[in-house]
């Protein structure tokens, strides 16, 4: 009895003895794999480095690369009429631009809506440029009387470009992060005194001015003039060459019969903007621009089946969801393979958080890619 005991606790010692060397055994296999994904994670991104530093390197991405991926909603600040970039707004002298930036940065800063277009609000700065602080005083009042708007910031001077205006602009967004829109009024107050006046000369002053605004992720509208010679496009009138308009994302180009007249024409083109004609009557009391008609109804994006179904997968219950793709397409039962799924998803992030309020992210892990949804409601 006493053998068979003994035999009986050596075999169990030895068991328990197998088995923790066999957990052992699991753990550094485990720690090593973990070791060598690493390393050959770290010899891939000092390859990539070493690639980018080459001086015959070209970065490039494919069509995969950009479906892949997420990118940040670009918001515009007036729905439909002002997307975020960089816009030349054009008249011939004194038909009534200063008014129109007054009303345009007037509507922003307080994030009322402008006509019929819903408008974001955010800071404005706005570089009167032609003015002085009594112009200014007497222009506002008039149009708005003592109605405030205390993120509607004015400057009557400043530096030149490649002179410290870039700085001057940074240090401002530095002092207040919601800026959204910086009006320079006029382009020629800020443009680099360097006399010669070409389409390349045009067109650099223009993309410094957007390079700036990109960097800073707000929207600019750069006041100018047309020239006195007429045409049938209203774009050709713009004072300079065509490098001016090359550079911008779009233009403006307010325009009337006679100068005399309370009536007037806005047409707006651009990358990101639907041609349109805006008839508008100026107030002669307040001064301010009054929306007669819209000769260009708004387009509007057709309907994406898919972002509904997603929609419908979050209710008041469920405020949030994680999976994989593959468990998102049972979860709403769509007839796609998972790779579109999140192509489309990926592409359309923005707009579903836009029409429904879902934040999408798509993450990736040692586990492998995780789909998160989240209601604004959470």
């Amino acid at each position: 009895m006493l053998n068979e005991k003994e035999m009986t606790a050596a075999n169990a010692s030895v068991g328990a003895e197998a088995r923790q060397s066999s957990q052992h055994n699991d753990i550094i296999t485990e720690s090593a794999e973990k070791s060598k994904s690493l390393d050959e994670d770290l010899k891939a991104y000092q390859k990539e480095m070493r690639r980018q530093f080459d001086p015959a390197y070209l970065k490039t991405v494919t069509m995969p690369d950009l479906y892949n991926s997420v990118f940040e909603r670009q918001h515009g600040l007036i729905e439909g009429l002002l997307p975020r970039g960089t816009y030349l707004f054009v008249g011939s002298p004194k038909v009534g631009k200063s008014f129109m930036m007054a009303q345009i940065a007037y509507h922003i800063s307080t994030g009322t809506p402008l006509w019929n277009y819903k408008v974001r609000k955010a800071s404005v700065l706005y570089f009167a440029l032609e003015d002085d602080y009594p112009r200014l005083q007497q222009r506002l009042y008039q149009m708005f009387g003592t109605n405030e708007a205390e993120d509607l910031y004015f400057a009557t001077h400043s530096k030149k470009l490649g002179d410290g205006f870039e700085e001057q602009i940074t240090g401002f967004i530095k002092e207040h992060p919601s800026t959204g829109l910086i009006i320079v009024d006029t382009l020629k107050r800020v443009r680099e005194s360097t006399g010669e006046y070409s389409y390349s000369s045009d067109y650099d002053s223009v993309a410094k001015l957007k390079t700036i605004a990109d960097s800073r992720k707000v929207s600019m509208l750069i006041v100018h003039h047309t020239r006195k010679m007429p045409s049938k496009d209203k774009f050709d009138m713009i004072s300079g060459t065509n490098g001016l308009l090359g550079a911008a994302d779009g233009a403006f180009v307010l325009s009337k019969k006679n100068r005399t007249d309370n009536a007037a024409t806005l047409d707006i083109t651009g990358r990101d903007q639907q041609d349109m004609r805006l008839k508008l009557t100026r107030d002669t009391d307040k001064l301010i621009w009054i929306l007669d008609s819209v000769e260009t109804e708004l387009w509007k994006k057709p309907s994406e089946p898919l972002l509904e179904k997603v929609a419908q997968l979050l209710t008041e219950n469920v405020s949030t969801w994680t999976g994989t793709a593959t468990e998102l397409c049972e979860a709403i039962n769509a007839d796609v393979k998972p790779n579109t799924l999140t192509q489309k998803l990926n592409v359309n992030a923005g707009r579903l958080y836009d029409e429904y309020g879902i934040k999408y992210e798509n993450t990736r892990s040692h586990e492998g890619r995780k789909i998160s949804l989240t209601h604004d409601s959470a």
